[in-house]
């Protein structure tokens, strides 16, 4: 493949870390005391999910979120936080890919009432799709370093 300065490899790696960047900085810019101390987060969440247009989303937050609420803070700032640093050094890249494509549909669905907040779980998912069918981990990554998948 011809392209203008990479090659088509690279400019997948460059979708992948710049992916990653995304990831870290919705980790970087969460209130970590309010998700923890305080939950805000989940609360919001079982905000959202109460209110969700279909009931197997208010019954599945239900069962898994809410009574847990203390650890899914931390699965979810964590979990991001784990997918940016793995795709931005290219470490277990598919596992972080389809981990960081579940968020999302996750965040999707969660949020499906309200469409101008979903351009970026959109997007987010459809890079990770690319970089995931495109085997985005061949260059600039831990993962070829290593010699995995």
């Amino acid at each position: 493949m011809e392209t203008v300065w990479l090659t088509g490899a690279e400019w997948l790696a460059v979708l992948r870390i710049g992916l990653g960047l995304w990831w870290l900085e919705s980790w970087r810019h969460k209130d970590k005391k309010g998700w923890f101390e305080r939950g805000t987060g989940i609360a919001w969440a079982a905000d959202v999910a109460g209110k969700h247009k279909w009931p197997a989303v208010k019954n599945g937050f239900r069962t898994v979120v809410e009574p847990r609420p203390k650890v899914m803070a931390y699965i979810v700032v964590y979990a991001e936080l784990a997918l940016g640093l793995g795709l931005i050094v290219g470490f277990l890249t598919p596992i972080a890919l389809v981990g960081g494509l579940l968020l999302n549909l996750l965040y999707l669905i969660l949020m499906i009432h309200d469409w101008a907040e979903q351009g970026q779980n959109a997007m987010m998912a459809l890079i990770s799709f690319v970089a995931l069918a495109a085997m985005s981990w061949q260059t600039w990554s831990l993962d070829s370093a290593l010699g995995l998948f």
